[in-house]
Formats: structure tokens, C-alpha cells, sequence
């Protein structure tokens, strides 16, 4: 494998670090041939720093080390993808990626990607409890509460589908997605491990 990839002539290879589950880029480093076998060997990130002139391990120090899911190269064998699960923040700034500088932004479309933005607002809304915040009351409420206002969201989607009301559909299972976060936080339930269900699911058909 290391064989087909073609490292410049400083010896580097590009390596673009991917969050495995919510598909956002976190940093772009480098990896020689040595640091791209100790990322093999020990199923977490090790690069090859430019400035320093030497291998290092992410989250040797800080603790925020980057669990390998996997290494793709690219057609022509001269970048990496690294897809990971990361322990803690990928940016020495503190921040999840490094690539917060925003140079142009147009309208977004929809996109899974909310889920993960999503689930990270229901966690801190567990977290926090402030007073107001309609998902503070869920939670105050408890499990009884929650559950119940998924299967009330689970039939306005399945009334909605019955009157053929397509933008009824839209909006009601745009609430039964959001309370069925809800549920899945108060069971501490992973939303990317239902995913990886799904994905389990369809490779054994």
C-alpha cells in the first residue's frame, strides 16, 4: 500500500484529516513515509511536522488523539484522506477544525450535516439546562414527556403522508427528527452508532 503512494521530494504527502461521522475536515498535514506507518501501525494520527522537522503524534500532550477509521489516497496516490474519530478538538486554537475562516459562504441547502450541528445544541442544552429554552424543558420534563411528543410528531407525519400534504410531511417529520434527538440524548444513545446500524444493515443485503 505505502508503496503506491507518491511522497514529493521533501518525502511528504498531503493528508486532508476527516471527522468519520460528520464528514467535516478538521486539518490539513503532512505525513511522511515513516509517520504514515506509525499511523497504520497504531490506528491513530502521526505526522510529520515542517517547521519542527519531526514526527509527532496528535494528542500526545493535549489528550485529543485522532482514533484511525480510515486511509483512502486519491487517484493519482499523491494525497490522503484520513478519516478519524477524534477525542477532543483538532486545532491548537482549542476549536474542532481548523478551518473556521470564513471566505465565502452562500446559501446553504439541505444537508445531513445539521444532524451532527444539531446534536451537539441538544447536548449542551443537557448540559446548561437555561431557563426558556424549549429543549431545557423536554429535558426537565423527563423521559415521559419526551417520548410522548415523538409519537405525537410520529402521527401528525403519518396524517400529514395520508392527506398526500407533502409540505405538511416537511414540517412534521422535521419535528419528529429533532425529538427523536432529543430521545436518543436522554438514553445516551449515539446517533452516528443508529447510522452505522443502517450502514451494517445495507452492507449485508
Amino acid at each position: 500500500m505505502i508503496e503506491n503512494i507518491k511522497f514529493d521530494d521533501k518525502g511528504l504527502v498531503t493528508a486532508v484529516v476527516q471527522d468519520a461521522n460528520t464528514k467535516e475536515v478538521l486539518t490539513v498535514a503532512y505525513m511522511n513515509k515513516e509517520s504514515l506507518e506509525k499511523t497504520l501501525e497504531s490506528g491513530e494520527t502521526w505526522f510529520y511536522s515542517r517547521s519542527r522537522e519531526a514526527l509527532w503524534h496528535k494528542g500526545a500532550t493535549s489528550g485529543n488523539v485522532q482514533k484511525v477509521v480510515s486511509i483512502k489516497a486519491d487517484c493519482d496516490g499523491d494525497a490522503l484522506v484520513v478519516e478519524v474519530l477524534p477525542a477532543g478538538p483538532a486545532c491548537h486554537n482549542g476549536t474542532t477544525s481548523c478551518f473556521t475562516t470564513v471566505l465565502q459562504e452562500k446559501a446553504k441547502v439541505g444537508s445531513v450535516s445539521i444532524i451532527p450541528e444539531l446534536v451537539k445544541v441538544i447536548e449542551k442544552r443537557e448540559q446548561d439546562m437555561p431557563e426558556g429554552a424549549y429543549t431545557t424543558y423536554l429535558f426537565d420534563k423527563g423521559i415521559d414527556k419526551i417520548c410522548k411528543k415523538v409519537g405525537e410528531e410520529a402521527t401528525e407525519v403519518v396524517i400529514g403522508a395520508k392527506n398526500r400534504d407533502a409540505e405538511e410531511v416537511k414540517w412534521e417529520a422535521a419535528d419528529l427528527i429533532y425529538h427523536l434527538l432529543v430521545l436518543l440524548q436522554e438514553q445516551k444513545v449515539n446517533v452516528f452508532d443508529v447510522l452505522h446500524v443502517l450502514e451494517k444493515r445495507h452492507e449485508e443485503k
